[in-house]
This record gives C-alpha cells, sequence and structure tokens, in this order.
C-alpha cells in the first residue's frame, strides 16, 4: 500500500522494527575501508588505447569504475537530479497515483525492493520506469512534476548513448570486435530506477539496498554529489564509493559476467544511509532483450568444455533472480556449466 512510502511522512525519529536487521546482517559501518576507491576513466583522454586498458583492468580487478568527460551534457545531469527531487517532493496523494508492490509492472513508485516477499524492509523508497522504446512508455510516465517527462526522455537518450559507447569498450579490452556484446545482447532495454533514501534514524541497524549484484549487463549510476552511500566489495572488504560531481558510476551486471566467461566480475555492492541527509541516485540499467542468448563466445572459452556457464535466455534469468531475495548468493551459479 502506498501508505507504505518513507516519503509519505515527515522525519523519522525512530527506527521500525521491521527495518531493523539481524545483528551478523548489519552494515558494520565502522568496518568500511577509508581512504579507498574504484578507479575513474577519463573517457575524454583522446587515448583509445589507454582508455579500453584501464577499463579492462576496472572490470578485471573492481566490478567498478568512474567515468568522467563521458559526453552527458551538465546541464542534463542537473536537470535529472533536479527533477527527481522534485517527484518525491510531491504531495504523497499524488505520488500514490503511481504506487505498486508489484514487480513485473514496468512503470511504478515502491519502497524497500520487494514488499511481497521481505521480512525486513529496506530504507528506500524508488519510481522504476522502462526507457525504451521512449514512445511506448513516456505517455505512462508521471506528469508532474509538469518537465519530468521531457527531461527525463532527454537523460534516457544521452545515458544510452554512453553505454553503448562503453560496451564497445569492453568489447575491445576483451580482445572482441567492437560491436560484439551490442550485438550478442539484442535490442536492449532499457530501465531507470530514482532511488530516494531519506535521512534514518538507525543507520548502522538497516540499509538502502543490502548487498547484491545487479542481474541486467552494465548498470549507469548517477550519485547525489554530497552524500556517499554506495559502497563495494572488494577482497572481503567494503569500500565506500566517494562521489565526483558530474561522474557516473559504471557497474558490470551479471551478464556481461557471463558474456566474458566469468573473468570480468558483477560484483557485490551496496547502499548505506545517512543520519542527517537524504540521498537520491538514479541508475539507468541496460538490458539484453529477453529472447538474446547469452554465451560466451569461443574465443574467450576456448571451447565448450571452457565455458563457465551454460548458455541462457535473458527472461530465464530475470525470472530465476526477481524469485530470490536480493541478498541471496549469486545468481549466476544457477547457471554455471
Amino acid at each position: 500500500m502506498a501508505d507504505q512510502l518513507l516519503s509519505a511522512v515527515g522525519r523519522h525519529d525512530t527506527l521500525p522494527a521491521y527495518y531493523v536487521r539481524p545483528e551478523p546482517q548489519r552494515p558494520r559501518l565502522a568496518e568500511v575501508a577509508a581512504g579507498e576507491n574504484i578507479p575513474t576513466v577519463d573517457l575524454g583522454s583522446g587515448d583509445r588505447a589507454r582508455i579500453i586498458r584501464e577499463t579492462g583492468e576496472a572490470c578485471r580487478n573492481y566490478g567498478f569504475f568512474q567515468v568522467i568527460n563521458h559526453g552527458v551534457s551538465e546541464e542534463s545531469i542537473r536537470r535529472m537530479m533536479g527533477v527527481g527531487h522534485d517527484f518525491f517532493k510531491l504531495p504523497h496523494e499524488e505520488k500514490a497515483l503511481h504506487y505498486s508492490d508489484d514487480p513485473a509492472k514496468k512503470i511504478r513508485l515502491s519502497t524497500s525492493f520487494n514488499v511481497k516477499k521481505e521480512t525486513v524492509r529496506n530504507w528506500r523508497d524508488y519510481l522504476r520506469l522502462h526507457c525504451y522504446p521512449l514512445e511506448e512508455f513516456v505517455p505512462d510516465w508521471p506528469s508532474n512534476p509538469p518537465l519530468f517527462k521531457e527531461v527525463v526522455s532527454n537523460y534516457c537518450k544521452e545515458v544510452r548513448q554512453l553505454g553503448f559507447r562503453l560496451m564497445g569498450i569492453i568489447s575491445e579490452s576483451l580482445g572482441l570486435e567492437e560491436k560484439h556484446i551490442e550485438k550478442a545482447l539484442g535490442e536492449q532495454e532499457q530501465h531507470m530506477a530514482i532511488n530516494y533514501y531519506p535521512p534514518c534514524p538507525a543507520p548502522e541497524l538497516t540499509y538502502g539496498l543490502p548487498a547484491h549484484t545487479d542481474p541486467n549487463a552494465l548498470t549507469i549510476l548517477l550519485q547525489d554529489s554530497e552524500v556517499a552511500g554506495l559502497q563495494v566489495l572488494r577482497e572481503g572488504q567494503w569500500i565506500k564509493v566517494d562521489p565526483q560531481s558530474s561522474a557516473f558510476v559504471i557497474n558490470i551486471g551479471d551478464q556481461l559476467q557471463a558474456l566474458s566467461n566469468g573473468l570480468y566480475k558483477s560484483v557485490w555492492h551496496r547502499a548505506v544511509v545517512n543520519t542527517d541527509k537524504e540521498r537520491l541516485s538514479v541508475a539507468s540499467f541496460l538490458a539484453p532483450c529477453n529472447t538474446a542468448e547469452i554465451r560466451a563466445p569461443e574465443k574467450l572459452t576456448g571451447g565448450a568444455a571452457g565455458a563457465v556457464y551454460r548458455g541462457f535466455t535473458y527472461a530465464e534469468y530475470y525470472k530465476k533472480f526477481w524469485s530470490r531475495n536480493l541478498d541471496q548468493d549469486h545468481c549466476l551459479e544457477l547457471f554455471k556449466s
């Protein structure tokens, strides 16, 4: 029900019991590594060989990297963050028109991750949008704030082009031809989650999102430039991802791990929350079409015997992913050869 939305009420003074994680599952914020960060790749450097090399190293060793000079306009980024904040400031009655707890619904406002299945909730509201093809989905997007459809449409177009550019770089870093990944994924779907994390009275007891991997191919995340929240697991240690102004955080999804035959990693990451400050992030997901068969090329497997994962369709994978809890074992384990 829409009255479950965190953004439906003012500031929360106490953490309701159904957000409190069991002690072994808590974030242990004091143990997060200080002074580390994921790599940054300058896409505007003009040195393509260096860009390909640095991207490959980041995909292999971190599964995450930030990109700067990426070609998405400053204005588009500013307007996207602005309209996201404006949406979550709307009166509850207006936001509630978009509420649904059905994960299959392509345009919906909801909370936590999957409230139908969870016993402990996550400190997050989010607006989920399907974004490609735009002409199919935009008519059903929110009409308020008034500029929402225009701003988000323009942002989606720019981010999609960045995604294809990155897939070309990632393909070449694997020794494949530039268009290999783009072709393998078919007519790619595009989704978006505008995530709102309100101030939380007890961040050490809960999550915005617990540790998970992304089921899609590539995620392009626009972070709040003022408030950190994203953390990435590397070699058993959680690393805080400090935001850079106008940068995007890129992470490898499960489908690219499978296509790379496990060379590139879809790694665990989580969102933690803040006592004093709200946080907004915009996650854009590029995903294979449902009928695309995900199978690593022979150049990376050396033959069927060297394939880490069996072939599968994205529809098969996505159904498995949504049938589980977010923080269960890596879904890719179910598809090993």
